[in-house]
């Protein structure tokens, strides 16, 4: 992009930030709202759908830096909970429309060219994972099976907690902790 498509996309995503606008308004609204006309809009996101993803990725890009950081706690279980805790706090705004956007882009059935958005976050997402692995774990590579696990896990975690009723997410916060006792068990031990 060029300098007024940069600036047609960034104001686009920022009209977008607004959770209503994002997940009720048409999307003649929100073109008018960024000052882009309907055209333009969809020559950035092909549509609404497309502003839920960027301000998703958006968001978990945000969490995972802010969580890189903070200080290691003293278990892999502790950190990847800390991680994932992190990008549910920065998910918030955007938790009425996340799971068209878990069902879609970040479902551990969708490929890599159906949605090069999920790909882009579910990768930088099991980079930051694997980096804590390596600091803690055996040497051995993770295996594609838990790899894939894990991806399956995570993404039940952020369904569930989209829809989680209780006040506090305690019912999130008790899935997180089992799902990430699951994974970690499913690791190589060190001897």
């Amino acid at each position: 992009m060029t300098g007024h498509a940069d600036a047609a996309h960034e104001a686009a995503v920022k009209t977008a930030l607004d959770a209503s606008t994002a997940a009720g308004a048409a999307v003649l609204s929100i073109a008018q709202r960024a000052g882009v006309s309907r055209n333009t809009f969809f020559n950035y996101f092909p549509a609404k759908e497309a502003i839920a993803m960027a301000l998703v990725a958006e968001a978990l890009g945000a969490a995972r830096r802010q969580f890189e950081r903070r200080p290691r706690g003293e278990s892999l279980e502790e950190d990847l909970f800390a991680l994932i805790a992190a990008e549910v706090r920065a998910l918030r705004p955007h938790r009425g429309y996340l799971r068209p956007v878990l069902e879609t882009a970040l479902s551990p059935l969708t490929g890599a060219q159906a949605s090069p958005e999920g790909e882009a976050i579910r990768v930088e997402h099991l980079e930051a994972v694997g980096r804590l692995i390596t600091g803690r774990a055996p040497k051995e590579p993770v295996s594609p099976v838990a790899w894939s696990l894990y991806w399956t896990l995570y993404t039940g975690v952020l369904a569930f907690w989209a829809c989680d009723p209780s006040p506090h997410q305690e019912g999130t916060l008790a899935v997180m902790d089992q799902y990430l006792r699951a994974f970690v068990g499913s690791l190589p031990q060190p001897e």
